[in-house]
This record gives C-alpha cells, structure tokens and sequence, in this order.
C-alpha cells in the first residue's frame, strides 16, 4: 500500500497538470477568457504538440541519467511556469504566437513527467505485484487529479472568481510530486527490475 501511495503522489502533478493544461484550458479559455470554440481547438493541438515534442525525448533522457531529475525538472518547471503562463492566456495584449507559445510550453514541461512516469512505476513494484501495483497508482491518480480537475477548478473559481485557480491546482498537485520524486532512488533505472 505504501508504493502505490508513493506512486500516486509521484503522479499526482503529471496527472493534474496533463488534464489541466491539455483538456480543461480550452474550455477554461472559452468560458473564462471569451475565446472562440475555434481558438481553443487550437490552442489543444498545439499544447498536445508540445507534449508529444517532449515525451519520447524525456523518456529517453531519464533512460540515460535517471527518473528523478527528469521528472524533478518537469515538476519544478511547472511550479514556476503555470502562473505566468497563465497569465499570458489572459492578457488579451499578448497575442496570438505568445499565447500558442504559452500553450506549446505547458504541454511540454508535461511530457517531461509523462515520459519517464510509466518506466519510473514499473520500477517501483516487483514482478509478483507490478501490474496491480502500476495499475492502480496510474489508475487512482488519474482518477482522481484528473478526473476531478475540471469540477475542482470549475468549482474554485465559482466560490473565489479567482481566474488563476487553474495555475494554483497543478502547482499545489506538482509541489507534493516534487516531494515524492525526490524520494526515488538515483540509480534504480540502471538496477534490474525486482523479480
């Protein structure tokens, strides 16, 4: 029980940040922002962009120097980067390459979790136990901080008016993965897996 907690907080930031920044700001945009339907298709495909331009990558990366800088970089660059990227979005000065560029960012910073996240799980169960063990921290951190993002983030800004309440979701979800990933040993993608 204690690894899938870990794996759950380990995935909590890829988790909410993925959902957050590649499906709920579109709607985010059009209801909160006044974007067309148009604007915020695009806006989709070009933060999906920026994840795909960075996952295979990232994992290939963390094959090299491990999980836990990868992953660490990307969690950390989330914290940092979700409120002023945000804030680009709403900015109506901004225009429209800042903001695809804005949008290409956080999809990025993304796929450096994702990447090594699924390689990082099987690492952290042994053989008796991997499936059941990756599958139900993948699982119950997908259901429950990305599953939940939209009625978390909807309902905030509700009950607040605060707009930036998108930034403030995937930065307090990243801070505990941060935590969390920190824990994970430096080596163990070098280590074989545990029979």
């Amino acid at each position: 029980m204690r690894a899938i907690g870990s794996g759950i907080a380990r995935l909590m930031g890829w988790s909410a940040a993925g959902y957050t920044f590649l499906v709920v700001i579109p709607s985010y945009l059009q209801s909160s922002l006044g974007a067309t339907f148009q604007e915020s298709l695009v806006s989709t495909v070009v933060a999906n962009a920026g994840f795909a331009a960075s996952i295979l990558p990232a994992g290939w990366l963390s094959d090299r120097i491990g999980r836990r800088p990868v992953m660490l970089a990307g969690t950390v660059l989330i914290l940092v980067l979700a409120l002023p990227l945000l804030h680009l979005l709403q900015h109506p000065e901004s225009g429209a390459a800042l903001q695809g560029g804005a949008v290409f960012v956080a999809g990025f910073v993304v796929g450096m979790i994702a990447g090594p996240g699924p390689a990082m799980l099987a690492e952290m169960f042994p053989t008796t136990v991997r499936y059941t063990g990756l599958g139900l921290a993948y699982s119950l951190s997908n259901a429950v901080f990305s599953g939940c993002a939209g009625l978390i983030i909807t309902s905030l800004i509700e009950a607040t008016g605060n707009v930036d309440v998108p930034a403030y979701y995937v930065m307090a979800t990243c801070a505990v993965s941060a935590v969390a990933i920190a824990t994970l040993r430096g080596r163990a993608h070098r280590e074989a897996l545990r029979s």
